[in-house]
């Protein structure tokens, strides 16, 4: 059995991510053999497997700098959002369902403990170490009793926890100490210290605060890593970048050639895969921003809409904003649009959706000549190809079905003039194809900008992960965080009060020490019986099988849709929705 280390943070983008792909970039450079795990992830930024699995794009990243190849084994529960209240549900790398936030930490999350120990078990049999990320905060109290990503993943496998703190959003010592005194006795006993992200200035102004906060925790810190400027990683959460904002914060290059090249990204609502335009970020003299408003697509050299989750709901907020008709005058001139997954639908001429809004047949744009129609079943892919007489690679995620009446073949898609249109996520990262396709973007705009010929998003990625590696081993104590992952947290850490309170329905006895924060009950080791909140609209009894109507396409055999199978899940674990979700 391998060690293995849960990196937790005080609050959502602490730095969990990066912390856990610098550890795991580290580790491979000592020759650990690493891999990255996150049971439960909730991103409209995914990733498809090379054997068709839908996981969180950060932890393909991870991957990425553990130098593995990303499997379902790594992110068994994805969540992708489709409103405030409800989300997807991938399970395995395969959606089943819609469900309600209520319906899911109601119980069918606990449920799911078993199935997401299974995969981090078979993991630890094939790995020297496996780094865990958490997701938001530990200490979410209302939501202890059916965690399975944080604590109770931490408690399952005896993890030592590192708990992650912004200090550059301020507050971070109260944050360390509160979110230790949140968490029951059980849990404090894992929770070995704690690691300061993001940190500005002189480290020594710094250490009598650390030094007060061992005296009350009893947990060292394990380093304070410095503020690093220009980390294109891949996001998983949410955009981190102003509207107002270029995208990243990478150092701006001058031009290869004459101009510059400006792209504007429509900031359309449920965005996903927004990290399709890092790759042109990465070229000098291309600037990239997220744009909401018709006026801000003035003076776009290209403007792309990207992928959503939503995608008539992005339509109408196309409509509603002015963005629509900006679109439809710039392809009516000649200037460059291209649509991107849920953007290339939009920009078709129909769609026909009972499966995402139920809206049915709603007119698209009418730039492409395009009709969608949208299928139960979800296209996952990892398609190759050639477009502008260059190889491309990419990947799929969609469930909308594209019928091409027309225009000049595109990447599965189609060309009309200057407007181009793909379901191909990544296509940007292929180096040659990405050069001319800005050259034909530049030539279309009127522009002297000449892409940089030797310009590889891949060196740069790569290069970027061995930042976050060198963050971890020159500003962190790597000695003891190698004994954390290898021996576990140390024993006799103190607790800290009050400690988790008790929840309505507990015994008596839950305030004390002892008895606070106790596990959940054993979870079964398959996720048959699991009950998800659907978005079908179901009445009378109110139960369906999962999907997106009333009638199932398939059960979810597990072992049909992971990558590879984990130990002790169910042949065939039939998941259901309820009335619960809208």
């Amino acid at each position: 059995m391998s060690g293995g280390l849960l990196v937790a943070g005080t609050t959502s983008d602490a730095g969990k991510s990066v912390v856990t792909a610098g550890i795991c970039r580290w580790l491979v450079r000592r020759g650990v053999k690493v891999a990255p795990f996150k049971a439960q992830n909730m991103s409209l930024n995914s990733f498809v497997t090379r054997q068709g699995a839908e996981i969180g794009r950060a932890q393909a990243m991870q991957a990425q700098a553990a130098r593995v190849e990303p499997t379902a084994l790594m992110n068994p529960v994805l969540l992708k959002p489709g409103s405030d209240r409800s989300s997807q549900v991938v399970l395995m790398g395969k959606p089943v369902g819609e469900m309600s936030a209520r319906g899911y930490h109601g119980g069918r999350q606990e449920a799911l403990l078993g199935t997401v120990t299974d995969c981090l078990e078979q993991l630890r049999a094939t790995y020297d170490a496996v780094i865990c990320e958490g997701a938001g905060s530990p200490a979410e109290i209302n939501l202890r009793r059916t965690d399975i990503v944080n604590m109770g993943i931490a408690r399952a496998a005896r993890f030592p926890v590192l708990v992650v703190g912004d200090i550059d959003r301020g507050g971070v010592f109260a944050s360390f100490f509160g979110t230790t005194a949140l968490l029951g006795a059980e849990d404090q006993a894992l929770v070995a210290g704690y690691l300061v992200n993001k940190f500005r200035g002189d480290v020594s102004l710094l250490e009598p605060g650390l030094d007060m906060l061992f005296e009350l925790t009893g947990r060292r810190t394990y380093g304070v890593l410095p503020y690093a400027h220009g980390l294109g990683i891949d996001e998983e959460d949410g955009l981190r970048v102003s509207l107002r904002g270029a995208v990243r914060e990478s150092v701006v290059a001058p031009p290869h050639g004459e101009d510059v090249l400006r792209v504007a990204v429509c900031a359309v609502p449920l965005m996903s895969n927004f990290t399709d335009v890092d790759a042109l970020a990465a070229e000098p003299g291309v600037v990239v921003r997220f744009v909401d408003r018709a006026e801000e697509l003035a003076d776009a050299d290209l403007v792309i809409v990207p992928g959503t989750r939503g995608t008539v709901k992005a339509l109408a907020w196309l409509r509603e904003r002015g963005l629509a008709d900006a679109l439809a005058r710039r392809a009516a001139e000649g200037r460059p649009v291209l649509g991107i997954c849920g953007g290339f639908q939009v920009l078709g001429e129909r769609i026909e959706d009972e499966v995402e809004s139920r809206a049915g047949v709603v007119d698209g744009l009418g730039l492409l000549p395009v009709r969608i129609r949208f299928d139960r079943d979800k296209t996952l892919a990892r398609p190759v190809g050639s477009a502008l007489g260059e190889p491309v690679e990419g990947y799929e995620i969609h469930h909308g079905v594209a019928d091409v009446r027309g225009g000049e073949p595109f990447l599965d898609g189609c060309r009309v003039g200057a407007v181009w249109g793909t379901h191909w996520h990544g296509s940007l990262e292929s180096d040659a194809f990405r050069r001319r396709f800005l050259v034909e973007v530049a030539r279309a705009a009127g522009r002297r900008f000449v892409p940089a010929p030797d310009t590889s998003f891949g060196v740069l990625r790569e290069e970027q992960l061995d930042r976050l590696g060198d963050l971890v081993e020159e500003h962190a104590d790597t000695d003891a965080l190698w004994r954390l992952i290898e021996g576990g947290a140390p024993a006799g850490l103190p607790f800290v009060p009050p400690g988790a309170p008790a929840l309505p329905g507990a015994d008596a006895g839950a305030g004390t020490p002892e008895s606070r924060g106790a596990a959940p009950d054993p979870a079964p080791r398959s996720p048959e019986g699991v009950e998800f909140a659907g978005s079908a609209g179901s009445r009378g009894q109110g139960r369906v099988v999962a999907g997106f109507a009333e009638a199932p396409p398939h059960g979810l055999d597990v072992a049909r849709s992971a990558d590879a199978r984990p130990q002790g899940l169910g042949e065939a674990a039939v998941v259901h929705v309820d009335q619960e979700a809208k």
